[in-house]
This record gives C-alpha cells, structure tokens and sequence, in this order.
C-alpha cells in the first residue's frame, strides 16, 4: 500500500509539471509567432461574393425566320450593363447537350383540342430525346397543381407512355409547374453549363391557381438559367388571356412561342377563296384535311423549337462587377454585327445569391 501511495503522488507531481509548457503550445499554435498581434491594429472581417460565370445562348434568325449558322466569334459582341464584356469561351456546334423540361397544360381551357396538345407533347418527347446520352428530359402536368410526372430520364417513352395516360380537368398552376422544374427534379451532372436547361411549356400561358408570381417565377428561371420556350395552344378564333405571360416568360429567357393552332392552313391552296358559314377556312374542321392541316403545323413547331434548342451559339463570359456597384439584376444585351437579322438571348441575369 505505501508502494502504491508513493506512485499515485508522483504521478500528480509529473502532470502538474507538465501542463505549463502544453498549454503554452496550444496558446503558441493560435496566435502568430513574435509581436505581430500586438503591433497590428485589429482587422474587419470581410465578404467577398464571387461572381460566377454568365452563359448566354443565342439565336440568331435570317427576314426569313431561318437559322445563321455561320456565325464566328468575332461577330458577336456582349454588353453586360452598357459595359462591353470579354466572351471568354464560344461554341456553335450541333447536337448540343440539354435537359428539356416538358410542361404540359391539364387545365379545363385544353379539352377543345387536348389530342392535338397530347401529340405535340409526345412530339417534342420523341424529337429530343432519341435515346442519346446528351438529352434529357422530365414531364410535369399542371392543372389546379403542378405535379412531376416522369422524373430526368433519358428513356423518351417514358415521358411519351405517361402522356398517353393523361387526362385534363381543372385549374391552371403554370407558375407552380415552372417552379417545380427549377427545384424538385434529379439534376444531371454537369447542368446548367453542359447540359443547358430549357422548358417547353405546352399551354395557353393562363395561371388561376398557383402560389408563385410571374415576377418571382421569371427570377427564379433566370437564377437558375432556364431558358423558357412555348408551344401555344391558343386556337383559330379564341385569345388567351394568358398568352403575355408566356410571351414575358420566353422573352426574358431567351426563349421564343409558337402557334401551331392560329392558322395552320395558311400555306393550304385555296385558303382565304372558298367563304363558308364556318368562316373562311380551307379545311371543315372535322375532315381529314383539317387534321392533317393541324398535324403538319404541330409537327413545325416543334421542329422550330427542337432546331434552336440544339443549334445556338453559345457565349460565356466572367462579368466586370465593381465591389461598390453590386446590383441584384444585371442587364444583358447581344450585338451581331450584321444587318437584317434577329437576335434573341436572355435579357439579364442575377450574379449574387439571393
């Protein structure tokens, strides 16, 4: 027992010589060596916001509605704010990789032609995603709610087989549906860059029951660089009072609408020269004709939107953003130096986190 006393006494002896020097060596290891913290004045901490890299699709179109595909680097110019940019990287390739977001309207004001709006839907599900790895794509339906369908996917009749399926009823959710798109769907790696994000909106533009904005659902697309197109189901006869919404949508994105129903027989022999009670339509709505008509405008359409989604030319460039300027919109303009031509990119961007 004193043997043992004698070792616990001298065990607390080492310690209590030990524990000086340990706790100078953690003291040393937080603090700089020399006098250095006590001849430099406190410093504020500081916030520094990276600003990422902005990428800018862009079409350009001939008088004739037809691509410029010829386009070299130096032909474009980027003004981000008035200020001339440096476009850091350029591409014009074909074939290039995307994830298209198929939103399809479920709502009452589709029942008049809802097989032509099915067609359209399992048209663009067909054209753009063949089964090649770069394309992906995901359905929503909206009608009183937004709802994701088929999740990312590379399988095209996964989407079409769901569509065939479907049935509308309903109110009309298409802010709720784009803000689906943007936050509760499997990314792909790699996305917004390569892949790019685009949505299809197949609809009239009409919302009745969402919980989002248009202005909140524009800034939202743009944050997360989603470019908005729109195949309009607004039909010979009828306006939709929602059509400037999806007009606003796809002209802030750098998007574009089509109106495969507003006068697809425009090119049709004898169209405008036999009046009839229904009006002066080529076709009886109901013949063969008339749907075949319908098809053909259909099957254009979503040819346009396919062609632009693939063939853009895509600029990226590291905007100038001066510490005392930080905005929460920055503008974007795009100059091509030739004449008669059209350009449509997105119209500005946010550089910060919200």
């Amino acid at each position: 027992m004193r043997v043992l006393v004698c070792l616990f006494i001298a065990a607390l002896c080492l310690e209590s010589q030990q524990s000086p020097p340990q706790a100078a060596a953690v003291q040393s290891a937080r603090q700089p060596a020399g006098d250095l913290t006590t001849t430099l004045p406190p410093q504020k901490p500081t916030f520094v916001t990276a600003v990422q890299e902005v990428i800018v699709p862009v079409t350009v179109t001939d008088e004739k509605g037809k691509f410029v595909s010829d386009l070299v680097q130096s032909d474009f110019q980027i003004l981000d704010q008035g200020k001339v940019q440096n476009i850091q990287y350029f591409s014009r390739e074909r074939a290039q990789p995307v994830v298209v977001g198929i939103l399809l309207d479920l709502s009452n004001n589709s029942r008049t032609h809802w097989k032509n709006y099915q067609d359209a839907a399992m048209e663009l599900a067909n054209t753009l995603l063949p089964g090649d790895k770069r394309y992906s794509g995901y359905l929503i339906g909206y009608g009183s709610e937004a709802e994701l369908m088929v999740n990312t996917t590379q399988d095209g009749e996964k989407i079409m087989d769901r569509i065939r399926k479907l049935k509308p009823g309903g109110g009309s959710a298409l802010y709720d549906a784009i803000y689906t798109a943007c936050t509760k769907r499997s990314l792909v790696q790699g996305e917004p860059v390569d892949p790019r994000r685009v949505v299809v909106v197949i609809g009239d533009g009409n919302d009745n029951s969402s919980s989002k904005t248009l202005d909140q659902i524009i800034e939202l697309a743009q944050r997360n660089l989603v470019t908005v197109y729109g195949i309009s189901t607004s039909a010979y006869g009828f306006e939709a009072s929602g059509d400037p919404s999806l007009v606003r949508l796809a002209r802030e994105t750098g998007g574009r609408v089509e109106y495969p129903l507003v006068n697809p027989y425009t090119d049709v022999s004898g169209y405008l020269s036999t009046p009839s009670d229904d009006g002066n339509y080529a076709y009886t709505v109901g013949s063969g004709g008339y749907a075949s008509a319908i098809a053909s405008s259909i099957f254009k359409s979503v040819a346009n939107i396919a062609g632009e989604v693939t063939t853009q030319y895509i600029l990226r460039y590291i905007p100038e953003v001066a510490a005392d300027s930080i905005k929460q919109y920055r503008s974007i303009e795009v100059k091509v130096s030739l004449a008669n031509v059209t350009v449509r990119a997105r119209k500005g961007y946010y550089p910060f986190t919200p």
